[in-house]
């Protein structure tokens, strides 16, 4: 019983923590931005601007962002970016993107950095390099450091189009 009550707090404790990655991000693209530059800059109305402020309460604190987004926490990204585009206009919006986000596209920003934790790196390149024979491309590099080590200068053909490998 009791190793079923730790693998339980243990699971929730770590699928908390995953989740507050996302919330973290969330908090970041509100934090990062000075509204009130964006607000005056973009020349935006009272009505956008109140739309604009609310949109960045709406959720105050991790239990209610929890509460929308906790089955799918990546859906905040395209959620809030397009709600703000519809606030703003499409002109008013890619200059905000411009400024801010250097002409990315915001979700693709963070979904961009959703990976770049250092614990799912170095997962993901153990992963591949056990995979993948020690982190070669299986295939094409054994046969090049086969064809390398008969030293009959066969190995510079590997590179080329298969209508090459005919010379072989």
């Amino acid at each position: 019983m009791k190793k079923l009550l730790m693998t339980l707090s243990l699971g929730v404790f770590i699928f908390g923590y995953s989740q507050s990655d996302y919330y973290n991000d969330y908090q970041r693209s509100i934090n990062a931005v000075d509204w009130t530059d964006v607000i005056t800059s973009l020349a935006l109305s009272q009505t956008q601007q109140n739309q604009l402020l609310s949109l960045n309460s709406q959720y105050p604190n991790y239990d209610s962002w929890n509460r929308v987004y906790g089955n799918n926490p990546v859906r905040w990204r395209t959620d809030r970016y397009s709600k703000m585009e519809e606030i703003m206009g499409k002109d008013k919006y890619m200059k905000f993107k411009n400024k801010y986000y250097k002409g990315q596209n915001p979700v693709a920003v963070y979904n961009r950095n959703k990976n770049n934790y250092k614990k799912y790196q170095n997962s993901k390149y153990k992963k591949y390099k056990s995979q993948n024979d020690q982190g070669e491309n299986s295939n094409k590099m054994k046969e090049y450091k086969k064809r390398k080590n008969d030293k009959d200068g066969s190995y510079r053909w590997i590179r080329k189009n298969k209508s090459n490998k005919d010379r072989d």
